[in-house]
């Protein structure tokens, strides 16, 4: 298992040796999300702007209009809100070639409270124009979009969880913008999950094989383009439909699901998530079972909706 922190700063360190235009500025955050790992080896093209996520954006528009691949490093939450005006007006509308390395996003940021978990940056960023919005579920998928998005021209809104966790990627995975990955079939119901909660639906899904009840599980690594007719026709096989995400029930995967299916394959869906509260500073486990996203939780949640 490897974070996808870690995997972030990795990645960008091999995509320099190959890559002169990759720069990489950071928020005064580059021991967290590990864009120090980029600074030492690449001190030249690593740029600590400090706390100033407004300015280094804009910088980063700079250096994207010469032709550089700028990614840019920060907690979610300081992207989502406080910089948000720049990204809006001269990252999305004008299709800059910036990438967005959101870490700590959801819930498990490793104490840092409500203040600091961002479960709203799914509603803001995939209500954008131009913005491509990808969440991967593990390392190995998580260094395919930095690798995807860093060859991709425009903007790219990449959401990193801080902590390791399994792989449910094969190692020769491609990342396809817009796919959706099956990870289990089941009729009884589907869970539609993105980022590293996928493992958890798919955790659950086991256990609710062992109650008799056939549950699919569908990844979504990328919610913005999203393959529409992929989620429809999964979700035609089941009899309820179920997302599941670290992120508010308003506006996000779940948003998304009942948009596409309302408007061509009527159903219910039923959205887990966070419930119009905030976070709370707390061991991950903690916050797991507080927030009813572990996979028991989503297990005996399950189990009483098909009941």
């Amino acid at each position: 298992m490897k974070a996808l922190r870690d995997v972030f700063g990795d990645t960008l360190v091999s995509l320099g040796s190959t890559d002169p235009n990759v720069v990489v500025l950071d928020a005064d955050l580059a021991n967290s999300t590990k864009a120090d790992k980029f600074a030492k080896m690449y001190p030249g093209r690593f740029l600590q702007m400090g706390i100033a996520e407004q300015n280094f954006v804009g910088v980063a528009v700079g250096l994207a209009s010469l032709g550089f691949v700028p990614w840019l490093s920060s907690f979610t939450v300081f992207f989502t809100h406080r910089a948000i005006d720049p990204i809006r007006m001269l990252v999305a509308q004008t299709h800059a070639n910036v990438k967005i390395g959101a870490a700590y996003a959801g819930l498990m940021t490793g104490l840092t409270g409500k203040t600091h978990q961002d479960v709203e940056d799914l509603a803001i960023m995939r209500a954008m124009p131009d913005m491509t919005v990808l969440a991967p579920a593990d390392a190995i998928e998580g260094e395919a979009i930095i690798r995807w998005a860093t060859e991709y021209e425009g903007p790219v809104y990449l959401r990193l969880a801080r902590d390791a966790g399994p792989n449910l990627s094969e190692q020769q995975y491609r990342f396809v913008p817009g796919k959706t990955i099956s990870l289990k079939e089941g009729g009884d119901v589907l869970l539609i999950s993105t980022g590293p909660q996928s493992v958890r639906c798919l955790q659950a899904a086991e256990l609710l094989q062992k109650e008799g009840i056939s549950a699919g599980v569908l990844h979504v690594p990328s919610i913005k383009p999203v393959n529409k007719e992929e989620i429809v026709n999964a979700a035609e096989k089941a009899k309820v439909v179920v997302t599941v995400e670290e992120h508010t029930i308003y506006g996000g995967l779940g948003g998304l699901v009942a948009e596409i299916l309302s408007e061509t394959s009527p159903r219910k869906v039923i959205r887990f998530g966070i419930e119009d509260r905030w976070g709370e500073s707390a061991p991950n486990d903690y916050l797991l079972e507080a927030f009813k996203m572990s996979s028991q939780r989503l297990s005996e949640r399950i189990q009483k909706l098909v009941a």
